[in-house]
């Protein structure tokens, strides 16, 4: 199998919790039709674009310490991630909120806002698990199975923030955090070879399950 028929499965193991979603989505009937839902995955490609210039930003560093790695992992790499993924949200819901003013409906509630970030953040996944495929086939095989339930976690943390952040901003930074926190925990891991891959893999679908109990929550 060459390179591209391996990066082709790759991508496809990482956008099947996309389709698993939709399901999800259908079978709870949850009010997500189709134009929001390629939206919100578009949202979440285009926030690791913005991403990825607010890295480019910091200063190279190439020294190998554990407090240089803590800060590439926690503040270069997850932070700018998750603060891009916030403003893409702001700026998705500001969009959405005028037209509900326009239509004279009400349905942005914060389990429309968690699962609007849940897709975005299978979309961003299934991005990066490309980018990662060209350069470094075993971390992408792993991300190809983790990476999805990872960024879908803490796009659902992200959503709810960004519902948040007028009302309660002392909320809205508790999930920020949270999700900076588990992201940071799962890279940390995924490249520390004295780590055994079960604990990331772990840490992805826990933080998953919790995140679908908490859309569940926002919704009773």
């Amino acid at each position: 199998m060459n390179g591209l028929w391996i990066l082709l499965l790759l991508i496809f193991i990482s956008a099947l919790p996309v389709l698993v979603v939709i399901i999800w989505l259908r079978v709870r009937r949850f009010p997500i039709g189709l134009p929001w839902f390629l939206l919100a995955l578009l949202g979440g490609a285009f926030s690791l674009g913005i991403a990825a210039i607010l890295q480019s930003l910091f200063p190279k560093n190439d020294e190998a310490t554990m407090g240089i790695l803590l800060f590439k992992i926690f503040i270069q790499i997850t932070l700018t991630e998750e603060l891009s993924r916030l403003g893409v949200f702001s700026l998705l819901f500001g969009l959405f909120r005028r037209f509900e003013r326009s239509k004279n409906t009400k349905a942005y509630t914060p389990t429309f806002s968690a699962i609007t970030g849940l897709i975005a953040g299978l979309g961003f996944a299934v991005i990066e698990t490309a980018i990662y495929g060209v350069g470094n086939f075993s971390i992408a095989l792993v991300r190809a199975v983790t990476s999805a339930p990872l960024h879908g976690a803490c796009g659902t943390r992200i959503g709810m923030a960004a519902f948040h952040i007028r009302d309660a901003p002392g909320l809205a930074l508790v999930r920020l955090f949270y999700a900076v926190g588990i992201h940071g925990m799962y890279n940390f891991m995924i490249v520390s070879p004295g780590i055994p891959l079960v604990f990331p893999i772990l840490i992805a679908f826990t933080a998953l399950f919790s995140s679908v109990q908490l859309i569940r929550y926002s919704g009773s």
